[in-house]
């Protein structure tokens, strides 16, 4: 049985455009989110998706509308919602310039930081997620066992819902994208920020899924 994921970013929102940690915040599409969506709609045009789901947040649901509105074969005309596929919660981090929480985390770890992507290729998703935990002054951010048991939880899901051959359309998040790369043990994929509107296809097993696909916004489908 394997089940065929294409799991999208959602387009830009104004958050992303000023370079501000997001999580479970929401801020709506900039016009080049818009197109995103709508891009990555053609893109995936051909593909009849026998289910499309997006994380319960505006943004998500929003590209996954843009998505279906370009789409041409007989596919759903409305996502359904999984909250298991949201972002990771960065807490007291969110809303805050992304070089001010590099910095911040520096302080937790034994390098120093400017970006956010320098320290998931240091140190890994995993380890990343759990030192924004740790440096929330009041616990709020998820770690990297809360953060996966609820995305595990959304596979098996996926997985109780759809059979063998099932094209599936997920609109989910930039961390969140990456650190499903990282448990499916592609560290190098997972150091590369995910851009607007790209895709990571996988082929989801019964007991695995291997990655074919990654940060893909070319591919016409």
């Amino acid at each position: 049985m394997a089940i065929n994921l294409y799991i999208v970013r959602h387009g830009e929102t104004y958050f992303n455009f000023l370079h501000r940690f997001q999580g479970w915040s929401d801020a709506p599409l900039t016009s080049k989110g818009i197109q995103h969506g709508l891009d990555a709609g053609s893109r995936l045009a051909n593909i009849h998706f026998d289910g499309v789901y997006s994380s319960d947040l505006t943004r998500a649901i929003h590209t996954a509308r843009y998505i279906l509105k370009n789409n041409t074969s007989n596919s759903p005309v409305e996502p359904h919602e999984l909250p298991d596929f949201r972002e990771q919660f960065f807490g007291s981090f969110e809303g805050i310039d992304s070089e001010i929480v590099a910095t911040t985390m520096s302080a937790y770890t034994t390098k120093n930081f400017t970006t956010y992507s320098d320290l998931v290729t240091e140190y890994g998703m995993a380890e990343t997620m759990n030192t924004i935990r740790l440096a929330d002054p009041f616990d709020f951010a998820e770690n990297d066992e809360q953060w996966w048991t609820r995305v595990s939880h959304g596979f098996a899901d996926i997985r109780d819902r759809h059979q063998d051959g099932d094209n599936v359309l997920i609109v989910s998040h930039g961390t969140t994208i990456r650190g499903i790369a990282e448990k499916l043990n592609r560290h190098d994929l997972a150091s590369d920020a995910v851009k607007n509107g790209a895709l990571m296809q996988i082929e989801l097993l019964p007991n695995s899924a291997n990655i074919s696909r990654f940060n893909d916004d070319s591919t016409v489908f």
